[in-house]
């Protein structure tokens, strides 16, 4: 047998803070970065007699979620008392669902690098309440830890997937495509940073042998933040099980599922626990809380309200605009205000590959380099559309245009100023059809060698061209002058 027989199973549990201004059952608030402990109150912290009350808008941008996940909507949900004790818990449980999640059985549809797409299930989806944040004081010499509660009681939507990734690559195309469609949806800032999406992997491996298939037993790895830790973690895991299956031979139901962190340091994952199953967290009804009714005109208007998703955008971009596969995914990845200035470019351009090339190439490249978003841009679409119109004329050539670019974005002026402030004019056809004229009746021995199969020999014309008029466009020069000679002959 040999690695390449092993089938490397993942199962990915993604948690998304909601985009709310509050939390999800009082109405502290979510602002990230503020003092320990001072966004919290008797009903985040669990003080008896303090009762929650669900935040509707949470509620709304779970059920938006779970419908752009083609997830079906539960007709009705409830609460779950989710029990277990840790520091970061006041109150020793968190507000859960367990048997009647928000939504569940969809999917979402991804597109590996250089892979073929992929359709990866969804089990559930479903709200909950976070936990505080443990702080510990390693850096500080000392064994001490604290805690702050300003988490407790953010609103979040966890996504689970069924195992049917197949690798780290994978795994990340999916974190991807479910981090851009959170992104798109406003559900989300999936802003890793600030704990606003967190994963959980669960790995194994099924070996295959003389009785069949072999099951490794199951790994969750916590502590992943970054998609690049996901992958590390992922593809070190999976190593560490072949070993481990090598020297211990366990297989599943023979030794319990267990929790692993990720050492991104190390990078490497370090045994925690053994894994709880729901029978240890004694789920129970939340008798606080009542259950919520759905109904079907509710998620109707959300579902008219979804707009164009990621996938069907890459699609339009690439059959509207005649894009490839690539460039339609780099725009559409950069969000819906890049995909639309892109458009407005097409249209005043009348050229939507060179369009896309430009954005690509030259706007991403200042957004990059000056940290800035597409809103912030000083060069309007209809300004750069027509940049790129007299590119498509022959009237201006690209590098000149690249000049005219950058001064557009630097000096934040029109089309118009910017090229007068480069001393650039537009030149005309008939301006470039006499100039080539003059240089062909002044250069008789380029015709001879043009007209004799040597084309190549027009190249010193264009040379000369350039040096008359800076602004006259090779390419332009080149099919006149060959257009000419060809008359001539």
């Amino acid at each position: 047998m040999s690695d390449a027989d092993i089938v490397l199973v993942i199962g990915l549990e993604v948690h998304v803070q909601l985009q709310t201004a509050s939390k999800l059952f009082c109405g502290c608030s979510t602002k990230f970065g503020q003092p320990p402990n001072t966004q919290t109150c008797p009903v985040c912290l669990g003080l008896p007699g303090a009762l929650p009350v669900l935040n509707k808008e949470a509620f709304r941008l779970g059920a938006i979620a779970g419908l752009a996940l083609n997830c079906k909507i539960s007709p009705i949900m409830k609460w779950d008392r989710k029990n277990y004790f840790y520091p970061d818990l006041p109150k020793g449980y968190q507000i859960s669902q367990f048997d009647l999640p928000l939504a569940y059985e969809g999917y979402l549809e991804t597109l590996p690098e250089g892979g073929e797409p992929k359709t990866i299930r969804i089990i559930r989806a479903h709200l909950e309440e976070d936990a505080g944040k443990s702080m510990h004081d390693e850096a500080a010499g000392t064994s001490d830890s604290r805690i702050d509660l300003n988490r407790t009681g953010t609103p979040l939507l966890e996504i689970v997937s069924e195992p049917d990734l197949r690798s780290s690559q994978e795994a990340r195309a999916y974190l991807d495509e479910l981090k851009l469609l959170m992104t798109y949806l406003a559900v989300s800032d999936c802003n890793m940073q600030e704990g606003s999406l967190r994963v959980d992997a669960n790995v194994n491996l099924h070996i295959p042998g003389p009785d069949g298939v072999i099951a490794t037993p199951i790994v969750e790895i916590k502590n992943l933040n970054s998609f690049r830790a996901v992958e590390r973690a992922i593809d070190y895991e999976a190593a560490r099980q072949i070993d481990e299956w090598e020297d211990r031979g366990l297989r599943l139901g023979e030794a319990p599922k267990r929790t692993f962190g990720w050492d991104d340091q190390k990078e490497r994952t370090v045994e925690q626990r053994q894994k709880e199953e729901s029978s240890d967290y004694r789920y129970f009804p939340d008798p606080d809380l009542v259950p919520v009714t759905v109904t079907t005109q509710f998620v109707e208007q959300l579902q008219q309200g979804l707009g164009e998703l990621p996938a069907a955008l890459r699609a339009r971009l690439q059959s509207q605009y005649d894009l490839d596969a690539y460039g339609a995914n780099v725009l559409v990845n950069q969000g819906s205000s890049l995909v639309a200035y892109f458009e407005k470019l097409a249209a005043v351009s009348g050229n939507a590959r060179r369009a896309s090339n430009w954005v690509q190439q030259d706007v991403l490249r200042v957004l990059n380099e000056t940290k800035t978003n597409i809103e912030g841009f000083p060069v309007a679409a209809s300004q750069m559309g027509e940049l790129l119109r007299l590119v498509e004329n022959g009237k201006l050539n690209t590098s000149r245009a690249k000049d005219v670019f950058e001064e557009m974005f630097q000096a934040k002026l029109s089309l118009g100023d910017a090229m007068k402030s480069l001393g650039i004019e537009e030149v005309s056809q008939d301006a470039l059809v006499d100039l080539c004229r003059e240089l062909l009746n002044a250069n008789p021995k380029v015709v001879a060698d043009v007209s004799g199969g040597k084309q190549q020999a027009v190249g010193a014309l264009i040379g000369q061209a350039k040096k008359r008029n800076p602004n006259a466009d090779p390419g332009s020069v080149r099919k006149i002058l060959l257009e000419l000679i060809q008359q001539m002959g």
